[in-house]
């Protein structure tokens, strides 16, 4: 997961959470269009547990600065040295907000009440070491976490990842997506699976040895189409 975020000081949420499990989801209703053309999508259950992405604003820093710094993410992405001062978030997210880099980041909701963070990025000119090779525009990457330990285990995760995943998509100039847990992160590869993703094999990024796991556009039609 490249970016001045990662590169600097790691405070983004990628691959830190994905201790979930897998719930069917189904789409309700239209997904009316926020700024920069990105459409707000919420998935369904059978229960009563609605999730939503939205985008995040400048107003949702403090927040994520609080997330952040929470043990269950501290202790997945960098440890207690990477632990955040809120001038470093700020620093490091404001330029999202404001569209200034090629990042989107969302907050994800759950029944009107913020729960994680999730971004998406054009992996192409990432730079500093990150997808030298990839020529394709359309590729995005994407990273997402749950701000609660509470709230893991109980399939929010791989709802969120459809969501994002479905959102995505529905812009037609996404040809695939893409993420890089960690090879011992074992939970969160599954999580993907369990969102679509197929393995590739194992690379090496300038944060170290990832899992490449993508979903082509092919891919995820077949699986609407079958479904």
């Amino acid at each position: 997961m490249p970016r001045a975020s990662k590169q600097q000081a790691r405070y983004a949420v990628g691959r830190c959470l994905m201790l979930w499990s897998s719930n069917d989801v189904t789409q309700q209703g239209s997904r009316p269009k926020t700024k920069l053309g990105i459409t707000k999508y919420s998935i369904v259950t059978n229960s009563n547990d609605s999730v939503t992405l939205r985008l995040m604003t400048e107003h949702d820093l403090a927040m994520l600065y609080e997330w952040l710094n929470r043990s269950h993410i501290v202790e997945w992405w960098g440890g207690e040295e990477a632990r955040p001062t809120l001038a470093d978030v700020q620093e490091q997210y404001l330029p999202s907000v404001l569209a200034q880099e090629s990042v989107t980041p969302y907050i994800a909701m759950l029944n009107g009440e913020p729960i994680g963070y999730a971004q998406s990025y054009v992996a192409l000119g990432s730079g500093d070491g990150w997808w030298e090779e990839e020529t394709d525009p359309g590729v995005r990457g994407i990273d997402q976490s749950l701000a609660n330990a509470s709230q893991l285990g109980k399939g929010l995760g791989t709802k969120l990842v459809r969501a994002l995943v479905e959102l995505l998509f529905n812009d037609p100039e996404v040809t695939k997506i893409q993420t890089d847990p960690s090879p011992s992160n074992l939970r969160a590869i599954r999580c993907y699976e369990k969102a679509g993703f197929e393995r590739q094999g194992t690379v090496t990024t300038p944060d170290g040895p990832a899992v490449y796991m993508v979903q082509t556009r092919q891919a995820f039609e077949r699986t609407r189409s079958v479904a």
